[in-house]
């Protein structure tokens, strides 16, 4: 018992410490790859040390880590196509040059990635979440909602920070 304590302590810190260092460098374009990396590195750890699995067990990870390796990438490269699109404008000459439906259409191939990655990651847990302990899905439970809340709260405080930086009187 006090083992698995441990571990969720040590995975609250590590998604912790990770998300804040994703926090500290979201603004577009400023992750480097190498930064990116790491954090995916950070992830992949967090969740395989929580999980504790059985050498059984292991033999379904590697599909799981591509998945979570492919998202990862595939949202650099969103992110980096935003940085390059944005350039060095200013937010009212973005707002002012934005064509609505080429807009609309980047969106929506954005979110059409976004959905293969999400279904191929869903696909490649699958093997592996059939055979969890009811322990072990607890705990990748709790990853997901400690990680699913710590991003809501980051990106709330981006649009807090935005809003702070846009009330210039």
């Amino acid at each position: 018992m006090i083992g698995r304590v441990a571990i969720i302590v040590a995975a609250l810190l590590v998604g912790t410490s990770s998300l804040a260092y994703a926090q500290s460098n979201m603004t577009v374009g400023k992750v480097s790859a190498n930064d990116a990396t790491d954090l995916t590195d950070a992830r992949v750890d967090l969740i395989k040390s929580a999980l504790q699995m059985t050498s059984d067990q292991e033999k379904f990870w590697p599909p799981i880590e591509e998945a979570i390796r492919a998202r990862a990438k595939d949202r650099q490269a969103r992110l980096a196509d935003m940085a390059t699109e944005i350039g060095d404008r200013s937010p009212i000459e973005i707002i002012r040059d934005r064509n609505p439906v080429e807009f609309m259409q980047r969106r929506a191939d954005a979110l059409a990635q976004r959905a293969a990655d999400l279904k191929k990651l869903a696909v490649a847990w699958e093997p592996l979440y059939k055979t969890l302990t009811p322990q072990q899905k607890k705990r990748m439970a709790f990853l997901t909602i400690i990680v699913g809340r710590e991003m809501r709260d980051a990106i709330e405080q981006r649009r807090i920070e935005a809003n702070d930086d846009d009330a210039v009187f």
